[in-house]
């Protein structure tokens, strides 16, 4: 079987680029027999990450699809071709988009996959979108990329609830590829490498801190945990907010101005910390010794550093909506994010009971091992399988069905 993928989103530091990297990653650990073709672009070409084992076929774009499906720009026609056009020049069994963030037309005659993630830019396009016109080329690429596709991914019961909702689509045309935390989030000995680490990000080796991680989006409701914290810092003068995100290089729709002014008008700049992107090896130091990870998003597809949190043995606090309860089981604690009395409410019993944090801990643990990236990946290549399997059912009842050109 010749596997196509989209492997544009490789480089993205945001939950995309993740996605796509650990679960091909495990794919191809436990998949020796197929063929994997990445369709990339220039700048992507050049990531010294992305395993020697697979074909790389470079497009000649102009803009990078990472940044140019970002929330200030768009793709152009020409660039579009010329990702489909690579395309279009193999043959392919199956093609497989890890993110409908970077999609483009298929016109080969395969069997297509596009992953949606979420319908969060559904829901809250005003905390996702910067103008119309952005707005409206995202939806314009989504609705094609949903015809087009035999089957839609996406990463948890709650997302493909909400999928088959806001689109009207039947039950059998979704399927689950679950997510995981990468071996390097487990649980750590404070070592002098924590020591450092905690340096490099403004911490001492002895303070307590509430932990974010994941991006500076509107919709990821920060400004609802600062003004928790606020209300936290009062009580508990010791603790302090981290939080972990990409604000500077993030193709996404930021709010980190309107964050950063918000400290300032709360007078809590010495309280809390904006570290930007850090390595996954910083991460899980921070995990470790972080009293607790605060996760406010007012909606999430999946919600991936709870499991990282998880592993690492760190507690969790959450909203109590969309999939983190899903997610976090009875592992986590959970509050409204629409109310920062409760969200304070519910970090300051945590951090006030050491008992509770104990409790969270080991049931994290637990909980943290039913997600692998190994799973996802045997529940992609099913996908793959079955996908085929149909196609070649297909041929063998009607050839000229085969034979029509894909529809857009």
């Amino acid at each position: 079987m010749r596997i196509g993928v989209d492997a544009t989103c490789w480089g993205n530091k945001r939950g995309f680029g993740r996605f796509t990297r650990e679960l091909l990653e495990a794919v191809l650990e436990i998949d020796k027999t197929n063929e994997y073709l990445f369709f990339i672009d220039g700048a992507t070409a050049e990531s010294e990450t992305i395993p020697a084992r697979v074909k790389k076929i470079v497009a000649e774009t102009k803009v990078s699809p990472i940044q140019a499906a970002s929330a200030e720009s768009s793709r152009s026609v020409k660039d579009l071709w010329a990702m489909s056009r690579a395309v279009w020049q193999h043959k392919i069994d199956v093609f497989f988009f890890p993110a409908v963030y970077s999609y483009f037309p298929v016109f080969n005659r395969t069997k297509i996959i596009v992953t949606l993630h979420d319908v969060i830019a559904d829901h809250h396009p005003e905390l996702i979108f910067p103008n119309a016109k952005s707005k409206f080329f995202w939806k314009l690429k989504q609705a094609v990329a949903i015809r087009q596709a035999d089957l839609i991914a996406t990463v948890s019961e709650y997302s493909k609830q909400q999928i088959i909702e806001y689109f009207k689509l039947p039950d059998a045309r979704l399927r689950i590829i679950s997510e995981g935390a990468r071996p390097v989030f487990k649980v750590l000995e404070q070592t002098e490498e924590t020591i450092q680490t905690l340096a490099r990000h403004g911490l001492a080796p002895d303070e307590k801190f509430l932990l974010y991680v994941g991006g500076i989006s509107p919709h990821k409701n920060l400004a609802t945990l600062l003004t928790a914290f606020d209300k936290i810092a009062e009580n508990q003068t010791d603790v302090r907010l981290v939080l972990v995100g990409d604000y500077k290089d993030d193709p996404f729709f930021s709010a980190y101005p309107s964050l950063k002014k918000q400290v300032a008008e709360l007078g809590l700049e010495n309280k809390v910390i904006f570290t930007g992107f850090i390595p996954d090896e910083d991460l899980a130091h921070l995990y470790n010794t972080a009293e607790l990870l605060v996760f406010p998003s007012l909606e999430e597809g999946f919600g991936l550093p709870a499991i990282e949190a998880m592993s690492c043995g760190t507690p969790v606090a959450a909203s109590n909506c969309s999939s983190l309860p899903e997610v976090l089981d009875d592992a986590g604690r959970f509050f409204d994010p629409h109310n920062a009395e409760d969200m304070a409410e519910v970090i300051g019993q945590i951090l006030g009971d050491a008992e509770i944090r104990r409790r969270m801990r080991e049931k994290g643990l637990q909980r943290a091992e039913q997600f692998m990236w190994k799973k996802a990946a045997q529940e992609t290549l099913a996908i793959f399988n079955e996908l085929v399997k149909k196609k070649s059912d297909l041929k063998s009842v009607s050839p000229e069905v085969v034979a029509e050109p894909r529809k857009l």
